[in-house]
């Protein structure tokens, strides 16, 4: 098996845990109204089908990968859903590479290739990055969950040159 990489890590789009309490907090909020109406008129049953149906959709989207992060051959590769444009990163390129915090902020949306005041962004949950700077000042962030591991291969990979 000739196919292996340095660093390999998928980004799932359901597995963020404030999303996963939004969700979880309307599911319960449909039971609730459920119980509540179950004496009144027919439209009780909506209720409990949303509820059901809120439960399902989270269900899928734990298993519904928003990118995967490819590091391999002095190159990072993120791919992402679907239609999703292939981004090639070419470490040739990188000057600089650092670890970072996100955002500041608690809520953060998921992005893909969002290009945004010099700098373009992959995020999809947790709040640390690697932030590859090149030549030209400009900066990628790519959000990782393992942004150690993902550090040390970035650096191996540049200093393989």
């Amino acid at each position: 098996m000739g196919n292996r990489y340095a660093f390999l890590e998928k980004q799932y789009i359901g597995r963020d845990y404030i999303r996963i309490c939004i969700r979880l907090v309307m599911a319960a909020f449909c039971f609730a109204a459920y119980v509540y109406e179950r004496d009144r008129d027919n439209t009780q049953d909506l209720f409990l089908v949303v509820g059901f149906g809120i439960i399902g959709v989270s269900i899928a989207l734990l298993f519904l990968i928003q990118y995967k992060t490819i590091v391999t051959d002095k190159k990072i590769i993120i791919d992402g859903l679907w239609t999703a444009k292939k981004v090639i990163i070419d470490l040739n390129t990188v000057a600089a590479v650092r670890k970072d915090t996100y955002s500041n902020y608690f809520f953060n949306n998921p992005v893909y290739n969002l290009h945004r005041k010099g700098s373009i962004r992959f995020y999809s949950s947790g709040k640390d990055v690697i932030v590859l700077t090149d030549h030209d000042g400009f900066e990628y962030y790519i959000g990782t969950q393992r942004p150690n591991e993902m550090y040390l291969v970035i650096q191996a990979e540049m200093k393989s040159r």
